[in-house]
């Protein structure tokens, strides 16, 4: 898919407008994305003709700690903040080049195209969601990683006069997670800049999040401001603070149970009625594992959790 093929060709003209401050202000132009969307039922990448979740719950229930930890505050807090303009991402470590970007300049990167992805939560529900992004790799070539780079690290952007303490949030923040070099390059691995046609709200990541289905959703970090290129695994925020239930890969495992919630079955929101969820069946990598496994070939998935 093209630019001008998901986006009205007032805003592609200008990508700026798309992401700049008018559109984070009033969070409100939709993406037409009937084509995407039709593309997208073609892929691979697609959630294998589930059910889309609606669009009111993935916006209202989620977690973003910084916003609150009840899983409505974002919804209701998040909106307040009005992320910074120009936006940019400082990307360095074990790079050639390192290279601070802002959206304009990353939107220019890769053509933006629609994938639908099932996420699963390790509190034991689950969604299915449709993204609007492209693949990570697009970004992360941009600085020609060394030889001596293995891992990726991303930080969340935090400013504690609009967002809560690592107190009140019961985390460390700055919010950071990290993935292994190939994971990170993997093609499901997606920046994502919108959802369900639309550019993503403040409780969803915006301006630019990770999408990383065959993990947990913790591991798809929001808000990124910096990219670091590693040669050591670095620590990241919930493995810090859980280590017992947050590991550094968090790959979706219905074998290796999480010490509060079983891992084995999900609720799957929005289906199943009023009162009730639809049961699924946990699948392994989150049901990518055809995609995914080669990755971890070898290793002990319950010991590397």
């Amino acid at each position: 898919m093209r630019y001008s093929d998901v986006t009205p060709k007032e805003i592609y003209l200008n990508r700026r407008r798309f992401l700049g401050s008018a559109m984070l202000a009033a969070l409100a132009r939709p993406i037409p994305a009937a084509a995407a969307r039709l593309a997208a039922s073609k892929t691979a990448f697609n959630a294998g003709g589930e059910m889309i979740t609606p669009q009111k719950i993935t916006t209202t229930y989620n977690n973003y700690y910084e916003f609150g930890t009840g899983k409505d505050e974002p919804a209701k807090n998040a909106p307040k903040w009005q992320p910074q303009s120009p936006w940019t991402v400082r990307i360095d470590g074990e790079v050639a080049q390192p290279k601070t970007l802002d959206v304009d300049q990353i939107l220019k990167l890769a053509p933006l195209e629609e994938r639908i992805y099932r996420h699963r939560c390790v509190e034991a529900w689950s969604i299915v969601v449709p993204w609007i992004g492209f693949p990570l790799s697009a970004l992360l070539n941009q600085v020609q990683p060394t030889g001596k780079a293995k891992f990726v690290a991303f930080e969340t952007f935090y400013d504690p006069q609009q967002m809560l303490s690592s107190r009140k949030a019961g985390i460390q923040l700055p919010y950071v997670e990290a993935l292994r070099l190939d994971e990170a390059r993997h093609p499901l691995t997606l920046l994502t800049v919108g959802m369900y046609g639309e550019t993503l709200l403040q409780q969803n990541g915006a301006p630019l999040r990770l999408v990383v289905p065959w993990k947990y959703g913790f591991k798809s970090i929001k808000s990124i401001v910096r990219i670091r290129f590693l040669e050591q695994q670095p620590p990241t925020t919930w493995s810090l603070s859980w280590p017992a239930a947050y590991g550094f890969y968090s790959n979706v495992n219905p074998n290796r149970e999480h010490p509060r919630w079983s891992q084995k079955e999900e609720q799957r929101l929005g289906e199943g009625g009023v009162f009730s969820a639809k049961i699924l069946k946990t699948q392994m990598f989150n049901g990518y594992g055809d995609q995914v496994s080669k990755l971890y070939e070898g290793m002990n998935l319950i010991r590397n959790y």
